[in-house]
């Protein structure tokens, strides 16, 4: 029997493989909003990040993201994200 394959995806902040599953991604729908796709099913443009506070912040001050989606994201992504990222951590 075959070993299922377990779908892998880099984080945009440190550049490490992980599982889908274990990342967070926001997404670029097609009408040009960002969003943080809880499901992973979204239909858009996707980037990883993973769940810890410094790839965040290596994120956003490498503008990772933004250069990611070729356009500029709204401040608003990256206050859900931290705080979503402060639940996780604390």
């Amino acid at each position: 029997m075959a070993v299922k394959k377990i779908p892998e995806r880099m984080c945009v902040g440190c550049h490490q493989n992980h599982s889908k599953k274990e990342l967070i991604r926001i997404v670029r729908t097609p009408e040009g909003e960002f969003q943080i796709d809880t499901t992973g099913k979204k239909s858009g443009r996707g980037a990883y990040i993973c769940p810890k506070m410094e790839c965040l912040e290596a994120a956003i001050k490498g503008h990772k993201l933004e250069k990611s989606f070729k356009s500029k994201i709204d401040n608003s992504i990256y206050e859900k994200l931290k705080a979503g990222f402060s639940d996780i951590d604390g």
